[in-house]
């Protein structure tokens, strides 16, 4: 019964430290673009026109341009609660609650389904 709450507690830490690391990696990642947008005088794209798109926002991170390097942490920001929800699906399966489980699964699910309507939708 203590392992199974060292271990909990263990998990519990782990999950504080998946969103405290997330938001201060995402911190840094969008103050690093707003410093290049201030130091170029721009978002390195043309008037209008910005990457929506994983692919065209790494791409964007690789020449440095502003806009991408902010997306980048808007993306890693996004993600971060998605990653504690994926570790809580851990969590719940070492107690053998397979309620929550499931539950916390269809979160993932709809968490996972609602980014990919997003996607599409641009």
């Amino acid at each position: 019964m203590q392992k199974e709450n060292e271990e909990m507690e263990k998990v519990e830490l782990l999950i504080g430290r998946i969103l405290q690391i997330g938001v201060i990696v995402s911190a840094i990642i969008i103050v690093l673009g707003i410093a290049l947008w201030l130091i170029q005088g721009g978002s390195g794209y043309p008037h209008g026109i910005f990457p929506h798109r994983f692919g065209t926002v790494t791409s964007g991170v690789i020449a440095f341009k502003p806009y991408a390097v902010v997306m980048l942490g808007i993306f890693c920001l996004i993600l971060t609660p998605v990653l504690r929800v994926v570790v809580s699906i851990y969590a719940f399966a070492k107690e053998h609650d397979q309620l929550y489980v499931w539950i916390t699964t269809i979160v993932l699910v709809i968490l996972l389904i609602g980014m990919y309507i997003g996607y599409l939708g641009k």
